[in-house]
């Protein structure tokens, strides 16, 4: 009985916000592979396409050009810091309730991109913000959770710096 409550007061009890965001992520992508051609953006706003490409890299597209050693290292690093995670979560108090959100969009977006890299060897993205011919960074769902996530991990450490 005692390790139940211990699940249940730990930051792990937050573990279906990660789940979500793996749903959504999984959900999103397979539409975009349906439904969206590759590399040929599909406008719904003046600044905003969606347009379907794969990522064999990191961010930005950091080694997307690489050997292919990338995939491997790109994904064992996702499932090491998952786990990190994962045990961070376990020390926090289920009331720390920004830390144990911020960590889980992280853990969700970067199992999301695992999944993605274990599946096909390369991460599905499809988020393309525009000015003009300028484009940022196609991205996905599994992204915008782990900047969402870091960006929340930041404002916390700031706001306990300030304690």
């Amino acid at each position: 009985m005692k390790k139940h409550h211990k699940l249940f007061s730990s930051g792990l009890v937050w573990i279906w916000i990660a789940v979500l965001i793996i749903g959504f992520d999984r959900f999103s992508k397979i539409w975009a592979l349906k439904h969206l051609i590759f590399a040929e953006p599909l406008s719904l706003l003046p600044f905003f396409n969606l347009t379907l490409l794969f990522n064999k890299g990191a961010a930005f597209s950091f080694l997307n050009h690489a050997a292919g050693w990338q995939h491997f290292v790109l994904g064992g690093l996702a499932i090491v810091v998952s786990m990190g995670i994962i045990v961070w979560l376990k020390s926090l108090p289920a009331r720390a309730v920004w830390m144990n959100i911020a960590l889980n969009f992280i853990l969700g977006g970067a199992l999301g991109n695992a999944w993605d890299r274990a599946l096909y060897g390369y991460v599905v993205d499809y988020f393309d913000f525009h000015l003009g011919d300028w484009h940022f960074a196609i991205f996905n769902f599994a992204d915008s959770a782990i900047c969402i996530g870091a960006f929340m991990l930041i404002v916390s450490w700031f706001r306990q710096e300030k304690k």
